[in-house]
């Protein structure tokens, strides 16, 4: 009986304690995507230009690049709770889904950025490399 009483303390302790990692890694992600948004947000109001084309796509490139970096730590944080607490059919399911939705809104803001499919801009940066190497 003793034994079942501190496998069940024990193991309510490792949920607890995981589940305050999880809480902070989100708040580092909440963190990261308010920080950002502030810092982008000051530098465009820093910007004596601030109405002209390069300072909007400065702005739209700043903000893209803050929520991708927002939206990975924060599926790092669902997938430590999906794996460590509470790993339940259900609850992968879950997980899957919103990988899923995570991933195809950080291509969309890609494909929005750079003008192309995330997995094509290591193989244009590479073509424009050789048309340089020719060109000189």
């Amino acid at each position: 009986m003793w034994v079942l009483a501190t496998t069940t303390t024990d193991s309510s302790t490792f949920v607890e304690v995981t589940n305050s990692i999880v809480r902070v890694v989100e708040g580092i992600g909440i963190g990261v995507l308010l920080l950002g948004f502030v810092v982008v947000a000051v530098s465009w109001l820093a910007r004596p230009a601030r109405w002209t084309t390069p300072a909007y796509e400065g702005v739209r490139r700043g903000l893209g690049r803050v929520i991708q970096l927002g939206l990975e730590i924060l599926v790092a944080a669902d997938l430590i709770r999906t794996v460590i607490v509470d790993p339940t059919l259900a609850s992968v399911a879950g997980l899957g889904l919103l990988v899923l939705i995570r991933t195809l809104l950080s291509w969309s803001i890609t494909v929005e950025l750079e003008g192309t499919w995330p997995w094509r801009l290591r193989a244009e940066a590479r073509d424009e490399q050789e048309v340089a190497r020719t060109t000189t």
